[in-house]
């Protein structure tokens, strides 16, 4: 990726130069890396409320911790917002303060894993000091969002007053959601449009094997995956299953036409985020955006607006798989080694697509709307997701297998999939899982979640 001061050098006046910045992602296969995310949700094990910024035990205390281990601050206004190391890994916040981490590319799921596991083993060391726990779930199961803080983060504000004007649920995404995904790279556009496809075609399977926010407000949602269901109505404008691109001619410059229809939120000057929210991008690159009159983007603002879509699969100058609930930690590794399986082995890759490649418009649809309420026992084809689930996580173990990238015992990646073989293989989902608890042992009661599911 340029630098910051090259992607300030020059006005961007028409969309050439956008499609040059989505081209220039592609890279060899021995420099595709593996990047990592995930977030979480830290609470008070006092009384399991979320943390507030300010405070002896709040979200800032948490980051300034984190600086012991060589993360370096990232100021807003003069506020620690998000941590950052050279090797271009960093922390950052989520709106009602979900705590990310989002990871360098690395080359090997040994490293992303043992990457997951040091910073783990970081914030607890500073969550323990302060009596704070970390859990893992895709949707919180207890407060409503009105009880939740903001972080004092410009877009954010922005984004909140936005949100309600698009869909039901924006808001409870910003809040009361946390994700695992994995960010993966590409050496050609037409090797970048068949991931594309798969990843999307796929995105339902992954939701499905993650299924683990069954929970809202202390009661059961009727949802394994509430957090999925959640985007469903968040912003038509900027989130789903994008059907062109399995049409015809799909590639960088039909997603760069995508991303200028996109409506804005922002535009970042000097320190500030000034509200652009749902002004044009090609408006914008004329001259003519209402936030900036006579002003026009560089190409920094259109990196800002790239982060702005939130589709199943987001395309940058890599692509990122974004369908999975958090969850704890060996199911945070196995989220990379699922498409890493699937995704970077050219024969598991070409299998995974004759899978799909015959799925209709209406089928992704309708998975798309059904898998967060019913995961694996949604109805496809004559089975279930369930039955495909258990062929794709095969194809992923053979995939990894044949990296045969192996680890100082010899080892190669395929164990990282363990957790799903399982799920898998049983047809039954974490989440399924939590409802048997909270039936159970935890007698009606959405507590103790917050102990079960901590790292």
């Amino acid at each position: 990726m340029a630098d910051v001061a090259t992607m300030n050098a020059d006005v961007i006046t028409e969309k050439g130069p956008l499609v040059e910045y989505m081209e220039a992602g592609c890279k060899f296969p021995p420099l595709w890396r593996i990047g990592t995310e995930h977030e979480k949700f830290a609470f008070h094990r006092s009384n399991l409320r979320p943390l507030a910024y300010e405070g002896p035990a709040g979200i800032r205390a948490v980051l300034e911790g984190l600086t012991r281990f060589s993360w370096e601050p990232v100021l807003e206004d003069g506020k620690p917002v998000a941590l950052s190391k050279p090797d271009l890994s960093s922390v950052t916040l989520e709106p009602a303060g979900q705590l990310e981490l989002s990871g360098a590319p690395l080359e090997t799921l040994h490293e992303t894993c043992a990457e997951v596991t040091e910073h783990l083993d970081q914030v607890k060391a500073i969550a323990g000091e302060m009596d704070i726990g970390l859990m893992g779930l895709g949707y919180h199961p207890k407060w409503p969002i009105d009880e939740f803080p903001w972080m004092p983060k410009g877009r954010y504000a922005i984004m909140g007053r936005h949100m309600p004007r698009r869909g039901r649920h924006g808001l409870e995404m910003m809040l009361a959601t946390c994700t695992v995904q994995v960010n993966l790279d590409f050496d050609d556009e037409a090797t970048m449009v068949q991931m594309f496809r798969i990843g999307l075609a796929l995105q339902p399977i992954a939701t499905a094997l993650w299924a683990n926010s069954p929970f809202k407000l202390g009661a059961p949602t009727g949802y394994l995956s509430y957090r999925s269901h959640v985007w469903t109505d968040t912003d038509p404008d900027r989130c789903g299953t994008l059907p062109f691109v399995f049409e015809d001619g799909f590639g960088f410059e039909r997603y760069v036409d995508y991303m200028l229809d996109v409506p804005m939120y922002f535009v970042y000057r000097d320190g500030t985020y000034i509200d652009a929210a749902g002004q044009s991008f090609r408006d914008f690159m004329a001259g003519r955006l209402p936030a900036l009159p006579g002003e026009r983007p560089r190409l920094k603002d259109w990196v800002d607006h790239l982060t702005t879509a939130f589709p199943e699969v987001r395309l940058k100058q890599f692509l990122e798989m974004r369908g999975a609930d958090g969850g704890p930690w060996g199911r945070l590794c196995a989220l990379p080694a699922f498409w890493v399986g699937l995704l970077y082995d050219s024969d598991s890759r070409q299998a995974a697509w004759d899978l799909v490649k015959d799925w209709t418009a209406d089928e992704h649809a309708r998975l798309r709307d059904d898998v967060p309420k019913l995961a694996l026992a949604t109805p496809f084809r004559g089975g279930t997701i369930g039955d495909v689930a258990e062929t794709v996580v095969a194809l992923a173990r053979d995939g990894l297998a044949r990296r045969a990238r192996l680890d100082a015992k010899d080892a190669d990646e395929s164990h990282f999939l363990d957790p799903l073989i399982g799920i898998a293989e049983t047809r039954r989902t974490p989440a399924e899982e939590l409802l048997a608890a909270y039936e159970g042992r935890w007698q009606g009661s959405v507590d103790p979640a917050f102990e079960e599911e901590s790292y």
